[in-house]
């Protein structure tokens, strides 16, 4: 058993203590209108643990220095931290080195910094590809360089169930082809995506494959070397990190052939009047002082979470989505959004004849934490035909009970509009 819920194929799961666990996020002992705060927004942002609360204020109160510019001790003994976290984020990525790891302020950054390079040598007619399922931090960068460039921006089509049409992407990808950007996991449906498939179908044309990891870092153990992805970015707040922190992972010849993103100091090698000329990467994609705390909470945050059997919270986190969808079954004003097989535990569902806005709000009065809105994936709710939809993530630290809580107060929500 995990947290009272048995894995679907029946085998005995790895172990999980949830309770344990979630002990080690303060923020979860309080309440919210008097009742115990159920927070399933992790989607959004994951809260904090105090190994990451603690790594950051200790930096602050006994060793804080600008990095990689300083001789004295503090300087010293920050900037090892700070590369030490580069080296946490390598592990757990399973690159090859920590030198294919560029630190960004976020996710979008680390897609931005990406479609920034590729841009400059972008032509006229070529062709970027993306899915219906995207976040806008994986559609606006190529969107831009389709207005300033003119790319063509093609679209592979979702299916009913919230599953990528793999076919349609493999007949849209061509000799023109330069850039495949999937997510690896959608922040709406939980679909998770064939990375290692798109990637051999990007790399048979010669195109670059980038996957958008902010979901699917949390979730999914990746292993980019295994999924041959030439970029891979992920955020840190979603990794119960702090937020102003993500990274952009890359592999050294797709790194080495982008141009330098920003300029400034850190990214250079030498300055002269008349010339200039870059660091070696990474530091030739980060300009001026670094987010160096965020970076050394989001170290920690891997370190505590890599503690972990990844594939036991993985069986948690389904049990309680499977949880719910039990208890939600056969309602017939409920729609849900998303049924892939092999999907992660987010659970986005319409109330009929009610806004999903209401309805978040309405559940908030128990103390449920869910989202409301477009989720940044305003083409995706374009093809499901929704204006709006809420959305219930689960989290490592969520309980049966906190899924028993939001079936309740959904079902209260619910009888609010009857």
């Amino acid at each position: 058993m995990v947290d009272g819920a048995a894995v679907m194929d029946g085998t005995a799961p790895p172990r999980f203590d949830v309770h344990a666990a979630r002990a080690q996020f303060p923020i979860l002992s309080r309440t919210v209108n008097g009742k115990p705060l159920v927070y399933l927004d992790s989607a959004a942002s994951a809260q904090k643990p105090r190994a990451v609360i603690d790594a950051m204020t200790g930096l602050m109160e006994t060793s804080y220095a600008n990095v990689h510019r300083g001789l004295h001790t503090l300087a010293n003994e920050t900037t090892e931290a700070f590369e030490a976290a580069r080296d946490s984020v390598a592990r757990y990525l399973n690159a090859e080195s920590a030198d294919r790891i560029v630190w960004t302020k976020g996710g979008t950054e680390a897609i931005n910094l990406v479609a920034a390079g590729l841009g400059q040598s972008i032509k006229p007619g070529d062709e970027i590809i993306v899915t219906q399922m995207e976040h806008h931090a994986n559609i606006v960068p190529w969107h831009m360089l389709r207005e300033r460039f003119g790319a063509v921006l093609k679209w592979a089509p979702v299916l009913d169930d919230g599953s990528l049409d793999m076919d349609a992407l493999a007949a849209l990808i061509g000799p023109r082809t330069r850039m495949v950007a999937v997510t690896h996991m959608s922040n709406v449906l939980g679909t998770v995506n064939d990375v290692k498939a798109i990637a051999d179908l990007a790399h048979a044309v010669g195109a670059l494959l980038l996957v958008d990891g902010c979901q699917g870092a949390v979730h999914c153990a990746p292993d980019v070397q295994a999924m041959d992805a030439d970029f891979y970015v992920f955020t840190g707040h979603k990794l119960y990190g702090p937020t102003g922190i993500g990274g952009l992972y890359g592999k050294r010849a797709a790194l080495e052939a982008l141009p330098p993103y920003q300029g400034g100091g850190e990214m250079i090698a030498t300055v002269e009047q008349d010339r200039v000329t870059y660091a070696d990467i990474p530091h030739r994609f980060e300009a001026g002082t670094p987010p160096i705390i965020e970076a050394i909470g989001l170290g920690a945050a891997l370190d505590w979470l890599s503690g972990f059997d990844r594939a036991a919270i993985a069986a948690h986190e389904q049990a309680l989505y499977d949880h719910a969808r039990d208890r939600l079954a056969g309602f017939d004003w409920l729609r849900i959004l998303g049924t892939a097989d092999g999907k992660g535990a987010i659970l986005t569902f319409t109330v009929a004849d009610a806004h999903a806005h209401d309805v978040a709000q309405i559940m908030d009065r128990y103390g449920v934490a869910v989202r409301a809105g477009l989720h940044c994936a305003e083409p995706l709710s374009k093809r499901f035909g929704v204006t709006s939809s809420a959305r219930a993530s689960f989290a490592l630290y969520n309980t049966t009970e906190d899924a028993d809580a939001f079936v309740d107060a959904l079902i209260k929500a619910r009888e609010f509009f009857v």
